[in-house]
């Protein structure tokens, strides 16, 4: 079984979604942690109802960033973490835990990538006038928002969308692609060669679309 460590600054809703797939079975891992970098996150009482263990992080008490992310990776490999997750974790990821974890961390964003990287996205595909959006699940490097992609989700961008619509719009859709990147990666069926993610088939049935046929419900 999966071996999660989780990583939120935030609410932490794809945190939710992770833990309800897991619990409806429709995912075989275990969440062995939660950190946060934010003491008032809300991802902190979703862990508590669900009986997570999680700790808080102070980043003001480590000298550089690379040594709050050394504490970081030393705590998700004294759980066993195999994959860490990134829930509206609000930090760009260095290299001390990228190494500790090569391909093994994920992160989900708010746009097709490589557009509208960074904070916002969903206001900058609004501002640049784009008519369709999405959201990108991808593996992390020590870019912001440069890694791999996985799985991607196609969102329709309405005339009279705000940020906030179209924010929630396009939320939906994480809560279905991040579960679904994490199960492809426990069944070992993520294959990185350079910059492209092959999603290996089975029991003969393709699996290489990276916008898989999710529709709004």
């Amino acid at each position: 079984m999966l071996k999660i460590g989780v990583l939120a600054s935030g609410r932490g809703s794809n945190f939710q979604a992770i833990i309800d797939a897991i619990e409806n079975k429709n995912l075989k891992a275990s969440i062995e942690i939660l950190i946060t970098d934010n003491p008032s996150a809300f991802a902190i009482e979703r862990a508590k109802r669900h009986n997570i263990k999680h700790i808080f992080i102070n980043p003001k008490e480590f000298a550089t960033k690379d040594e709050f992310f050394k504490k970081v990776a030393d705590e998700l490999k004294s759980c066993g973490v195999e994959l860490v997750i990134l829930a509206g974790f609000m930090r760009i990821v260095r290299k001390p835990l990228v190494d500790e974890f090569p391909n093994r961390i994920m992160n989900i964003h708010p746009a097709l990538l490589p557009s509208f990287p960074g904070l916002h996205g969903q206001k900058q595909a609004l501002d640049y006038g784009v008519k369709i959006s999405g959201c990108t699940v991808h593996f992390v490097d020590e870019g912001m928002d440069t890694g791999p992609v996985i799985i991607q989700a196609a969102v329709p961008v309405m005339p009279d969308d705000t940020e906030d619509t179209l924010s929630e719009r396009i939320l939906s859709f994480e809560h279905r692609i991040y579960p679904e990147a994490v199960r492809l990666f426990s069944e070992g069926r993520l294959v990185i060669n350079g910059r492209t993610v092959k999603i290996k088939e089975q029991h003969g049935v393709p699996s290489n679309i990276v916008n898989p046929p999710f529709r709004q419900e």
